[in-house]
């Protein structure tokens, strides 16, 4: 093997050096650049996302809180709608009540006024009939007819002595 016998060994060890020194300017001056710059350029976008996610993010907060507060925002206008017309149908059915209690009170008055007016007029009539039949029980049991003023002062005695 040429490699191992030791009158090549000087040679060898400049084209060691040759090519250890051509390798290292072209690593050092073409590839590690570009290598270097594709690891900067990869570090500056992965940086670039970040703050963009950064502001999406803040943009995002910014929405859903605006979102929140304009939810917020109706929920309480729909409370204050509802509770309005509750108040508003509230105060309606109060009215209606109010207006429908006056019509019965009326209508129970009017009631006890025609009760009244029957009553007077069925002592009215009363009175006429047990003077009638007075004057008949008086005809029958006398066989004469009875004085109509007194059997109407006696009718109106009895009434009055009923009435207390």
């Amino acid at each position: 093997m040429p490699q191992l016998d030791a009158s090549t060994f000087p040679t060898q060890l400049f084209w060691l050096l040759v090519t250890f020194v051509v390798l290292y300017v072209l690593m050092r001056w073409l590839a590690l650049p570009r290598v270097g710059q594709a690891i900067e350029d990869r570090r500056k976008r992965l940086d670039n996302d970040l703050t963009r996610a950064a502001e999406l993010k803040s943009q995002a907060e910014a929405v859903l809180a605006a979102y929140q507060n304009t939810l917020a925002a109706a929920r309480a206008e729909a409370q204050a709608a509802l509770r309005q017309n509750a108040e508003r149908l509230a105060a309606e059915a109060a009215e209606r009540q109010r207006e429908l209690a006056a019509a019965l009170a009326e209508q129970v008055a009017q009631a006890e006024q025609r009760i009244a007016a029957m009553k007077q007029q069925a002592l009215a009539e009363m009175r006429g009939i047990a003077a009638d039949v007075g004057s008949a029980v008086v005809e029958k049991l006398t066989g004469t007819a009875a004085d109509p003023g007194k059997l109407a002062a006696a009718v109106e005695a009895a009434a009055t002595r009923r009435a207390a």
